[in-house]
């Protein structure tokens, strides 16, 4: 008989579940609402709230609307929105993440002072995020984004190094990034190097995920993470799961399980990313649930 558990500690973290809490809130209220980007990376809730009168846009269109009312999403936005909505006298409802806004503050102090030093800041995150495209926004867009070792060569390490991380990233990850910049510094200029500072920006609610993953997904024979595929951290959460496991399959919805993934008695861990509603992976299970008993019937 096949068990399926689907893992507490999956689900929305806070930044996202107060950013959706704050749309429903409005659609119950005024049936129609704007959004700056998608809310979540996640399809099949964006369509879920499409449905309840939420309209996604892009930054461009933004720039054409007068007199509106646009929901800021938990990724944060740079600086020009916030001037675009005063000109245009559009009211913005902020769910910027505190850790988020946090971050850009943090960034925005470092970018003053590596200005007078001639320094630069660096971003691990993956270029044309939305965090990414906010925290960029607080140095006038003169950050350098980098997401592998092959984006190094943007770095010049004659001059000082500010390393930030976008906050959903790996943490591992980030920490590779900076013992190679360190590397870089050292062989270029000797052990005097231009100073270079690492700030580890992750997210806690998010990294910690990844060691309570590896348990979760060590303890069960299949592996179901949903998520969306535009989430950047549904990708690293799924790298996690996938080196413990290797029945681990990646799924934006129930739509995409095969039933050959599952054998009579084996157990089914279901988890997501963060930005992974829990009514969809109570859908998954369920589905699971089912195809099991029509798969196995007899």
């Amino acid at each position: 008989m096949i068990k399926v558990t689907i893992d507490k500690n999956s689900g929305y973290c806070f930044g996202v579940e107060y950013a959706i809490q704050m749309a429903e809130d409005e659609l119950a209220e005024e049936g129609f609402l704007y959004c700056l980007g998608d809310i979540v990376h996640n399809d099949m809730e964006v369509k879920r709230l499409h449905e309840k009168g939420l309209r996604i846009i892009d930054r461009e269109a933004m720039k054409h609307l007068q007199n509106a009312r646009i929901l800021i999403r938990a990724h944060g936005e740079p600086p020009e929105t916030y001037q675009i909505a005063l000109e245009n006298n559009l009211e913005l409802i902020d769910a910027s993440c505190p850790v988020v806004l946090k971050l850009q503050n943090r960034v925005k102090n470092a970018y003053d002072q590596a200005h007078r030093l001639n320094g630069q800041i660096v971003i691990y995150g993956k270029e044309g995020h939305a965090e990414v495209i906010g925290l960029s926004g607080q140095t006038k867009q003169e950050a350098i984004v980098i997401s592998s070792e092959a984006d190094l060569d943007k770095i010049d390490f004659s001059r000082p190094v500010t390393l930030f991380s976008q906050t959903t990233k790996s943490t591992q990850g980030f920490y590779h990034i900076k013992s190679l910049i360190e590397a870089r510094l050292e062989a270029q200029n000797g052990v005097e190097h231009p100073a270079f500072e690492a700030n580890d920006s992750i997210c806690r609610q998010v990294s910690n995920r990844e060691p309570q993953l590896r348990l979760f997904a060590e303890a069960h024979d299949v592996i179901l993470f949903v998520s969306g595929k535009k989430s950047s951290n549904g990708k690293a959460l799924y790298q996690t799961c996938l080196e413990v496991n290797p029945n681990s399959y990646f799924i934006e919805n129930e739509a995409e399980i095969q039933l050959e993934w599952f054998h009579p008695d084996c157990s089914v861990g279901i988890c997501g990313a963060t930005s992974t509603p829990m009514w969809l992976m109570k859908q998954v299970a369920q589905f699971v649930a089912e195809g099991r008993a029509h798969s196995y019937a007899g």
